[in-house]
């Protein structure tokens, strides 16, 4: 820990070059200071990932950092765009005050004087907090205009039928069953716990619905619902319960299975074989996968124009 402490030390100091200067984005810059602040928790975390790895936590927290300058750049680009491009400014300044209000209303319990005495609490003033949300809004709104629109990332049906043709391997379903299980804890003398799971095996067998007495003795987390687990494949099992689950037909329970942890009991009440889903199943899934990635590529692409079209100077 205290290398991780003496790494995060030093990178602070940078900050100590009077808030140098950074990165200039046209007329904005970014300071070091800036930068720092915004690492800042990160690289606490790092550090107490890395405590003991102080080369692999200088490597981290320098990724930190390259990403949140990049994140800043985006953000002055972003922003010298909304202003040279003639956006009505004043529009946003009155949306700007009813999204005030409606913070306040929804966190501060519609008391300004809250809000007023968080931000001082926090070294933040109230100018500084309105062009913080200011700056917010219009990024996420250039970002609607340029990016996320729905018009921007329309995915024609045959584009997503042509993905789950080629990607079939992400659809492929196990062997699986539909089923619920009884676990009863090991007690100090593993003999009650084997006696108690027979008594529910003979109820059972007797005719007493499994879920009944799941919802009654089971010490598992679905206890509510009957023991209930649903639809799974082999890998949701250790193997001895797998390879008990897997040799029942519909219908049928298992006898009394010990384990060091405890006694189980499964039954079986429905099984299909592998398969790959059908895509009436996995469209909308196919198609959020594709929305995003074309998300990411226009956002990509818009950024890289605007970088061609601005100043940036790296310090």
């Amino acid at each position: 820990m205290a290398c991780g402490a003496a790494l995060l030390f030093a990178l602070a100091a940078r900050a100590d070059l009077v808030s140098g200067i950074s990165v200039v984005v046209n007329d904005s810059v970014i300071t070091y200071a800036e930068i720092q602040g915004a690492v800042a928790p990160r690289a606490q975390l790092a550090a107490q990932l890395y405590a003991n790895e102080p080369a692999r936590l200088q490597e981290e927290v320098q990724k930190l950092k390259d990403q949140q300058i990049e994140q800043l750049v985006e953000r002055k680009l972003i922003l010298h765009e909304f202003i040279t491009s003639g956006y009505a400014t004043n529009v946003v300044e009155s949306f700007i005050d009813g999204q005030i209000q409606d913070k306040i209303k929804r966190e501060y319990y519609g008391d300004r004087a809250r809000l007023i005495e968080t931000l001082h609490a926090e070294g933040v003033s109230a100018e500084t907090f309105r062009r913080q949300e200011r700056e917010d809004f219009i990024v996420r709104y250039m970002i609607y205009q340029n990016v996320t629109a729905p018009k921007k990332t329309l995915i024609s049906p045959l584009r997503i039928e042509q993905y789950y043709g080629e990607h079939q391997n992400e659809f492929k379903v196990d062997d699986q069953v539909k089923m619920r299980m009884i676990f009863i804890t090991n007690s100090p003398d593993a003999g009650e716990s084997r006696k108690v799971a027979a008594e529910i095996l003979a109820k059972i067998d007797s005719g007493v619905p499994f879920k009944e007495m799941a919802a009654v003795y089971s010490a598992g987390s679905q206890r509510a619902e009957g023991g209930e687990r649903g639809w799974v494949d082999r890998k949701f099992f250790k193997q001895e319960l797998a390879d008990a689950a897997f040799s029942l037909k519909p219908g049928q329970h298992s006898g009394v299975i010990e384990l060091p942890e405890g006694c189980y009991l499964i039954m079986v009440e429905d099984a299909r074989q592998s398969h790959v889903k059908p895509l009436v199943e996995v469209r909308a899934d196919i198609e959020r996968a594709l929305k995003n990635e074309e998300n990411s590529r226009l956002h990509k692409q818009w950024i890289d124009r605007l970088k061609k079209k601005s100043f940036i100077e790296y310090y």
